[in-house]
This record gives structure tokens, C-alpha cells and sequence, in this order.
């Protein structure tokens, strides 16, 4: 049978002496790991950024609404800045940071993972394209050479500590 999962290397191998303790994966769960933090962070992504709207497009309670952006403020996702509209009084807006920026790749992955594995029976809900080209945007596994890599030509190793 064909290889379809990474190669584990060196100290990784054993995996009886591997703990998960420092694993970015169960970092950035404990940070994002439910729905509607998700969702949130997708309309972030769409470009909302006001509370109310949150909670509308999201369709979460008001009081999950406010854990949420401030469990995303917290973990440096959003930035939660001031406005005000005339003769209305301060109240607060929440912006991508450049962390919350940088999980666009992982959002649109989520997004092309559920149109393939748990398809509607009219198609995916929503496409993405390039601006500038209109051609599909897509998330893909690459290496820094700019070679699409599958997972089987993937090796994790431990990082080197400075």
C-alpha cells in the first residue's frame, strides 16, 4: 500500500518519547477550536468588523459573541479599536491583525476541505478567485522551492533550538 501520511524523523520517530506538550496544532485549537470562532474569523476575513454584525452573521448570542472577540483579541487575532458615529456614543470595532491575516490559508483550506468531503448536492456555496486574473484561488502544500508537495514527501522533525 502507498505511503499517504508524513515521515516522522530523528527523535520523532519513537513516538513513545514524544509528548504533544509543545505542538503548534493544540496551540492554535486552544486559540480557535470551536465553530463559531471560526466563523467569526471568516467574517473578519469578509471584512466585518463590528459587534453586531458578528453576531448576526455568525447567528450566535451576544453574550458568545463578546467571549469570543475578546478570546480572539487576547490571543492577538483581532485588534479591538474605538469608533464613533455622530452623536452616538464610543463603542468598539475589531480588526484583522496581522496573526488574524496570516489564517487566511487555513480558512480557505477549511473552506475547499468541506466543498470536496462534505459537498452539497448543488456544488460548493461559494468560490474564490484572483482579482487580478479571475482565475480559482487555492490552498496548497508547497515548499519554499515553490514545488506542490504531498504529504507522503512531507518529513517533520524537531526543530533546532537557538
Amino acid at each position: 500500500m502507498e505511503s499517504t501520511h508524513m515521515t516522522l524523523a530523528g527523535d520523532l520517530a519513537d513516538r513513545s518519547q514524544w509528548t504533544a506538550e509543545n505542538c503548534s496544532i493544540d496551540a492554535t485549537m486552544r486559540a480557535l477550536g470551536n465553530r463559531s470562532t471560526m466563523l467569526i474569523m471568516r467574517e473578519a476575513h469578509y471584512g466585518t468588523t463590528r459587534y453586531d454584525d458578528f453576531v448576526h452573521r455568525v447567528g450566535i448570542t451576544e453574550a458568545v459573541a463578546a467571549a469570543r472577540l475578546r478570546e480572539l483579541v487576547s490571543a492577538g487575532l483581532l485588534e479591538r479599536r474605538p469608533y464613533r458615529e455622530p452623536g452616538q456614543r464610543t463603542r468598539h470595532e475589531y480588526v484583522l491583525t496581522p496573526a488574524g491575516l496570516d489564517l487566511q490559508p487555513v480558512l480557505v483550506a477549511l473552506m475547499q476541505w468541506g466543498d470536496r468531503h462534505l459537498a452539497q448536492p448543488s456544488g460548493p456555496p461559494l468560490t474564490l478567485h484572483h482579482t487580478d486574473c479571475d482565475e480559482p484561488v487555492t490552498a496548497r502544500l508547497m515548499c519554499a522551492a515553490g514545488h506542490e508537495v504531498e504529504a507522503e514527501e512531507v518529513t517533520v522533525r524537531a526543530a533546532r533550538r537557538r
